[in-house]
């Protein structure tokens, strides 16, 4: 009895039920066992989500009459909870906070990709519209037949950050690597700067441009193909078939700098490449290398020595005056250098397979120069290199006349030419600080850096931390 009567007073405290449960003769009380029914525990949160099944069992006060007459042997009647309006109120005030958040959530989502889509599609038309107002463009492409000649990009070369290059054939029968690139906005940019750099211009180290796709959202590049592939897989391997001796060795870096005084002197007008490194040199089946990869490449007018630029570029190959934002040509030479010592050392720039103190090539290379043991540099890898040592090494004092700190004391390009034609000697009395300039500064400009050329690119808090 005190269980029931316990049941009833929660019943009460919940407004379930409007029948209270009462007998007159208490002593003939008693408990009927009901069949076929099992027992939970209350929930009435649970309750409300199943309003066709009571929580409880309730008997009204003439059921309880009925059963102390009968004895227990009268079935007994039963009464469904009653719902208040309270609590109908906080069930509504529920699915409609959820209702409006799922609505909420879907029209976010098609905003978002709606503006998506619009400036996709602005992006895709800025492009369309600006090259239309480049002169001596190369052959515009559709991208159906860039499918047919890729065979639906199939063939895959390799890929980078901005995209994946993929082998082809042209109509009359001749190998092309086609570029696709993807995503939009800096992508865009990128494949602006590439079509606006080397669209019009031809020079035998510099990667031939076909043509260009600029359809819709697609940006492809076609260009002639490299089947030597980049430089890294040569120089970086220990390998012997893949390796290259003495002589190829400075044949390629002599092509590299005739390709970028080519850029600097003799264009329209000046382009720095601003990416120079291994993977951004292709080799052609005579292992003739030609700069490649103008993405982030910059036009500068003939009368400008100077440009203030957005921080770009790969790590490690980066010239410290990067820091200040104001750059020169010499960024390149910077790169150029950098990229001669991991040619003569065969070896990255950072390779972790190396004990800490070796680990960073310019700082080895710094201690084993200011020690006199530059010999110990060349590469252990392959014997030609070895047998050509001296030779090697004073090659390796070009590379660090290229990497001086200050800008102002490192070669043009067509100088670094002269220098491989014996025509002109490095200079004596080499600084290899070259990798001491500090980390974390705000580099003053001089009375020179203030005639600089703004672009209208803002400046960046950006700093280098040597090779990484």
């Amino acid at each position: 009895m005190q269980y029931i009567q316990s049941l009833s007073l929660r019943a009460k405290s919940l407004n379930l039920y409007e029948a209270p449960i009462s007998c007159d003769q208490s002593q003939y009380h008693s408990l009927l066992e009901l069949k076929g029914t099992s027992y939970f525990g209350f929930n009435p949160l649970l309750y409300y989500h199943n309003i066709n099944t009571p929580a409880f069992v309730v008997k009204t006060e003439a059921d309880c009459k009925k059963s102390c007459l009968s004895n227990g042997s009268e079935p007994v009647s039963v009464q469904k909870p009653v719902i208040s309006t309270r609590t109908k109120s906080r069930c509504n005030i529920v699915i409609l906070g959820s209702s409006l958040v799922a609505v909420f959530g879907i029209l976010s989502w098609v905003l978002y990709h709606f503006f998506i889509f619009r400036n996709k599609r602005d992006s895709a038309e800025d492009v369309e519209l600006s090259l239309v107002q480049v002169s001596g463009l190369p052959t515009r492409f559709s991208f159906e037949d860039l499918k047919s000649m890729t065979n639906n990009f199939t063939n895959k070369l390799g890929e980078g950050g901005f995209g994946s290059v993929f082998l082809g054939t042209s109509i009359d029968g001749t190998k092309v690597a086609v570029k696709r690139l993807d995503g939009f906005g800096q992508v865009n940019k990128s494949f602006f700067a590439e079509v606006q750099t080397i669209g019009s211009i031809h020079h035998v180290n510099l990667v031939r441009l076909i043509g260009f796709c600029a359809e819709n959202s697609n940006r492809l590049l076609v260009y002639v193909y490299m089947s030597n592939g980049s430089l890294d897989r040569w120089i970086f391997t220990r390998h012997q078939e893949l390796t290259l001796g003495w002589e190829s060795r400075r044949k390629i870096i002599a092509d590299i700098a005739e390709g970028l005084a080519y850029l600097h002197e003799d264009c329209r007008q000046k382009i720095y490449h601003l990416d120079i490194k291994p993977q951004n040199i292709l080799l052609d089946e005579n292992f003739e290398a030609k700069v490649s990869d103008f993405g982030l490449a910059k036009l500068i007018d003939k009368d400008q020595s100077q440009v203030v630029a957005t921080l770009r570029g790969t790590p490690g190959y980066m010239a410290p005056e990067w820091l200040s934002s104001i750059i020169t040509e010499k960024v390149d030479v910077y790169s150029f250098g950098v990229v001669v010592l991991e040619i003569l050392c065969g070896r990255k720039n950072l390779d972790w397979s190396q004990p800490e103190e070796e680990m960073h090539l310019l700082r080895l290379f710094k201690r084993k120069g200011e020690d006199g043991q530059l010999l110990d540099m060349v590469d252990k890898y392959n014997a030609d290199m070895q047998l050509h040592g001296a030779e090697v090494v004073e090659m390796m004092k070009l590379a660090v006349w290229c990497l001086q700190s200050d800008y102002r004391r490192r070669p043009s390009m067509t100088v670094v030419v002269q220098v491989m034609k014996g025509l002109v000697s490095v200079q004596d009395n080499l600084d290899y600080n070259f990798i001491n300039a500090p980390a974390r500064r705000t580099m003053t400009a001089t009375s020179e850096d203030l005639d600089a050329i703004d672009d209208g690119t803002p400046l960046i808090a950006s700093v280098l931390s040597g090779p990484r």
